[in-house]
């Protein structure tokens, strides 16, 4: 096994798990991670076992630390370099944010730069009491690109966004909740078996509808004008018109649990 790589361990209840892993540096993310995540996340789209994906750090001290920086003087050594860089962590982010599946972040200790970019794509996250955030690029004198902004600002808003950027500070755990860049903070114990249980809460449930409403929710980021609702009706009528639908119709009425196929 290579020394930093991203792993892929599928659990139960559908349920995968992605992990950082670099443990040298906290899980700092490797040029060669980054190139690895459109691949993966498309290997997981397809396969019909995974309901929900669980993004997470090897270990217990760090989510990711960031992109490494020990990379920098190669990967990020002059404009052309950087922009190159920028396109492969790029299409990182626009591979997790195109997920059609649930993505959750389970997120503890160091979150950090390019940690937090990964923790924002995903759809919820989840963090330890011992959570440190921060986006530290006003201190390293990078540009941040603008996807990443606006995926901060569709998260916390533009007041907050401007603060994280501009003070580039750590936020704990309580500050990062209430900023709503977080869903749940729990004590660090129980972050696992906490992160499995709400994990396999949504595998359980209808997958056409929830691939339906993250289209729609995904939708509603976008200007007005150039919104496809046209796929949102179209997902949404295939919801009406799957086994799933009458499988979820039968269970209430028979007052048992639904056993949803996905189709």
């Amino acid at each position: 096994m290579s020394e930093f790589g991203i792993d892929v361990q599928h659990g139960e209840d559908g349920i995968a798990w992605m992990i950082l892993r670099n443990p040298a540096r906290l899980n700092a993310v490797r040029f060669e991670m980054w190139e690895a995540i459109p691949a993966l996340v498309a290997t997981l789209a397809a396969d019909r076992t995974v309901r929900v994906v669980v993004m997470r750090g090897a270990g217990s001290d760090a989510f990711a630390s960031g992109a490494d920086i020990s990379e920098f003087a190669t990967h990020r050594k002059d404009p052309a370099s950087a922009a190159a860089y920028e396109q492969t962590n790029g299409r990182a982010f626009a591979a997790l944010l195109a997920f059609e599946k649930p993505l959750v972040a389970m997120i503890q200790g160091v979150c950090i730069g390019g940690g937090l970019a990964l923790a924002a794509c995903a759809d919820l996250r989840v963090a330890a009491d011992d959570v440190r955030m921060a986006l530290p690029p006003a201190r390293l004198g990078l540009g941040y690109a603008f996807n990443g902004v606006d995926r901060l600002v569709s998260l916390v808003g533009p007041a907050a966004a401007s603060e994280i950027f501009f003070t580039a500070r750590q936020y704990n755990a309580a500050e990062v909740l209430r900023l709503g860049l977080v869903n749940h903070v729990v004590a660090k114990a129980d972050l696992e078996s906490f992160t499995q249980s709400y994990a396999a809460g949504i595998a359980g449930n209808a997958p056409l509808t929830i691939r339906a409403a993250k289209r729609a929710i995904a939708e509603t980021q976008r200007d007005p004008a150039s919104r496809d609702l046209e796929t949102v009706r179209r997902m949404i009528a295939e919801c009406f018109a799957s086994a799933d639908y009458a499988e979820g119709v039968r269970a209430f009425l028979e007052k048992r649990k639904p056993e949803f196929k996905g189709e």
